[in-house]
């Protein structure tokens, strides 16, 4: 990493500690790639903080349920911990039973996006914007449909580089000192703050908040079997290929997203664009195989694409790799790398990973916004 990039990161990491009081490890792993980083702190910082018709609180608890379809404890205890910092009522964090009912039917719609996007109907948007007292505005769906498409991708990144893994909150030492990182600590700044220095209530306050950032993310998921399955071109009555020269992000996803939650559809955009124009040893060819390829697994096809490219261009190990990471992240836990990796860069393998999370996210995306554009036209 040449000087500028080395500054450009210390400069976003600096932002990072200013506005949320700690940089986590996703963050970390991304700078080697600074030009996307910024891109993707942007648009995270917009979505979770910024204005918005959601409150704040809401716009963690829908992140936590997004991350727990996946098993992702990392990011439900880092999302566990910023809802308290907002304000969230921790008796939320007890379950999703606790939690109040218009979260509660986010659940339908966040485990279908979650595992098998291409079932998302016009009929679940309907059934969120017309449910009486506790019916959401279409503005609101906007914003959580892109937070719950966002966080299950960011699991994706999550398992593909093995952050998961390395995060063990719930190890405890023989005296029964706490974790060695708290999400909770994270949040407001205190990183590296000894238990014996806090004061008795501050300790006993922290305690409880720790307890309640480990929760187990299960119980935030209902329905635990409803899981990724092969998307049967087949069956076309029931499982209907969405071709982009129909429904595309730049034709049609981008413009309605952006009129319904105003600028995101900018700060996506900049996303998948860097993403695709980020120096790299892999070629465009590559990088495109890797792309259609993940939409083709989750039934999205490109009429003008040759898909013998992706045969030719992806080793059966790295497609294996590709596949796992995008479609069932939390059923690999620690995927098994390819060994064609094994001469590759660390930067050039999280370029991988990004473009997985980033071409999962704008299907997941795609799919959604179908819905709410035939529920509009209905």
């Amino acid at each position: 990493m040449v000087n500028g990039e080395k500054e450009r990161v210390s400069l976003l990491f600096m932002k990072a500690l200013v506005s949320r009081g700690s940089v986590d490890a996703v963050s970390q792993q991304m700078a080697s790639h600074p030009q996307y980083l910024e891109s993707f702190l942007r648009t995270q910082h917009y979505i979770l903080y910024m204005d918005g018709p959601l409150p704040l609180p809401y716009r963690h608890y829908i992140a936590i349920m997004a991350a727990a379809r996946h098993h992702c404890n990392y990011l439900v205890y880092l999302h566990s911990a910023q809802f308290l910092r907002v304000g969230g009522d921790p008796l939320w964090l007890q379950g999703l039973e606790a939690a109040p009912a218009r979260l509660r039917l986010l659940d339908h719609i966040n485990k279908v996006l979650a595992h098998q996007p291409w079932l998302t109907a016009c009929s679940h948007i309907q059934a969120l914007l017309k449910a009486g007292e506790q019916c959401w505005s279409l503005a609101e769906l906007v914003q959580a449909v892109v937070i719950l498409a966002h966080c299950h991708s960011l699991c994706s990144f999550v398992f593909g580089c093995d952050t998961d893994s390395d995060f063990a909150p719930l190890a405890k030492s023989p005296n029964d000192t706490p974790p060695t990182f708290c999400p909770f600590d994270a949040a407001n700044g205190n990183t590296n703050v000894p238990q014996s220095l806090a004061a008795p209530a501050e300790h006993k306050t922290r305690r409880r908040e720790e307890t309640i950032c480990f929760a187990d993310p299960s119980r935030f998921v209902t329905d635990p079997d409803f899981c990724y399955q092969e998307f049967a071109r087949r069956d076309e009555d029931h499982f209907q290929v969405l071709r982009v020269q129909d429904y595309s992000w730049e034709d049609h996803g981008f413009s309605l997203v952006n009129r319904l939650y105003s600028d995101i559809g900018h700060l996506l955009d900049v996303r998948f664009r860097s993403v695709a124009t980020l120096p790299s040893v892999h070629s465009p060819d590559l990088k495109r195989a890797i792309w259609n390829y993940i939409h083709c697994v989750l039934g999205i096809r490109y009429d003008d694409y040759d898909y013998g490219e992706v045969n030719r261009l992806l080793a059966r190990d790295l497609k294996l790799y590709i596949k796992a990471v995008a479609c069932y992240p939390d059923a690999t836990k620690t995927p098994v790398c390819p060994l064609s990796w094994t001469l590759l860069k660390a930067s050039e393998r999280i370029h991988v990973n990004l473009l997985i999370m980033e071409a999962r996210l704008q299907a997941e995306l795609l799919y959604a916004l179908r819905a709410i554009t035939q529920y509009m036209i209905a």
